[in-house]
């Protein structure tokens, strides 16, 4: 229903929607107030799962880096015997 209505507000403006729909401007205000920021959390959300994902990989490469840096030393370490 809010999405509707500030869909119709957005169309006929908010005065004119909130008269159709009984209800008070400031009312329409507050709903599209919270669904922008709803809007912009999802996004800052979606943000942070991306640069989660990068610094996940990240870490699995210099993880497979150290492995692979360990096993050398230990081969060289053995060589030099």
């Amino acid at each position: 229903y809010r999405e509707e209505a500030l869909a119709l507000a957005d169309r006929v403006g908010t005065a004119a929607a909130a008269r159709e729909l009984g209800l008070q401007p400031s009312q329409l205000y507050q709903w599209r107030a919270k669904a922008q920021q709803k809007k912009n959390t999802s996004e800052r959300e979606q943000s942070l799962a991306d640069e989660n994902a990068r610094l996940k990989r990240q870490l699995a490469e210099m993880s497979e880096e150290l492995a692979i840096t360990k096993k050398a030393a230990v081969y060289f370490a053995k060589s030099l015997k």
